[in-house]
């Protein structure tokens, strides 16, 4: 599988984000997009088949999904739409809210620590790590020199998890402002859709300039591992472009099965002497 949606959506320090509502690469019709989605989820299905079976033979390798956005931006259909298409047997989903009293007597990474996916699995993070930086710095409980420790350690954490072999996909989650604002509106006046809606949403939004500016600053301090910035106005577009990341990705680990350790022979042959209850 090429791998020209990764590099079309890569982050560029100093190139401006692509348009929320953008098409700029793939699928620009909604039927078009639902169709490909299920054969990109085809594909995804048999390479995370593959990892799972990787890990349960003994491989050490683990891929891990990072979504961030703003509210709205599809965190949560993202995962029920693309991660849907694979085998929850081999995922371990994450939703991290703020952290509780017993969460803030570690250091921020602890809880995260915690819920890294094992091997064989395909992780996902719904908010991660990053939280810890955009939010205290949003309300100025940061100073300059605290998020520079954090860009080196969140950095170094990374790297470490390269090194122990998980792969880390991040992805922004590129909503608009008047997008997210029919989103808001719909939970407001949808009673099935009001469970979602939270009036602290409307704090960060009134912050809208300054999370962007929060979050082009980590893009540009973390990109040793790449940000991927994914148009999400258009939910299609955006379950597409995240489950065609995913799989080009596997496609690039390339899982493999792992080989028996038995006799197939000899088990065939067992097989046919075994008798069945009547």
């Amino acid at each position: 599988m090429a791998k020209r949606v990764r590099e079309a959506l890569r982050f560029t320090k100093g190139t401006p984000l692509l348009d929320p509502g953008a098409f700029p690469i793939g699928p620009d019709k909604k039927a078009k997009g639902e169709k490909k989605l299920l054969a990109t989820g085809r594909v995804l299905d048999e390479r995370q088949e593959a990892l799972y079976a990787e890990g349960v033979g003994g491989g050490a390798r683990s891929l891990l999904l990072v979504l961030q956005g703003m509210d709205t931006s599809g965190k949560g259909g993202t995962v029920s739409h693309v991660l849907g298409l694979v085998n929850p047997m081999g995922v371990h989903y994450t939703a991290f809210k703020k952290p509780t009293p017993a969460e803030r007597r570690h250091h921020y990474l602890w809880r995260i620590r915690r819920q890294l996916p094992k091997p064989g699995q395909l992780g996902v993070f719904d908010r991660s790590h990053y939280e810890d930086i955009l939010v205290p710095r949003v309300h100025g409980l940061l100073t300059a020199e605290e998020r520079r420790r954090r860009y080196a350690e969140i950095n170094a954490f990374e790297r470490e998890l390269a090194d122990a072999g998980t792969t880390v996909l991040k992805v922004f989650l590129h909503i608009s402002p008047t997008e997210q604002y029919k989103r808001l509106k719909a939970r407001l006046v949808t009673p099935e859709k009001m469970w979602k809606y939270n009036p602290a949403d409307l704090d960060a939004r009134a912050q809208w300039d300054d999370y962007q500016k929060a979050y082009l600053d980590i893009f540009a301090k973390t990109s040793a591992t790449p940000w991927h910035i994914v148009p999400a106005d258009h939910k299609w577009y955006r379950n597409w472009l995240v489950a065609h990341l995913l799989a080009e990705t596997l496609d690039e680990m390339d899982p493999q099965f792992p080989e028996p350790d038995f006799a197939v022979d000899e088990e065939l042959a067992k097989l046919d002497t075994v008798g069945v209850p009547a």
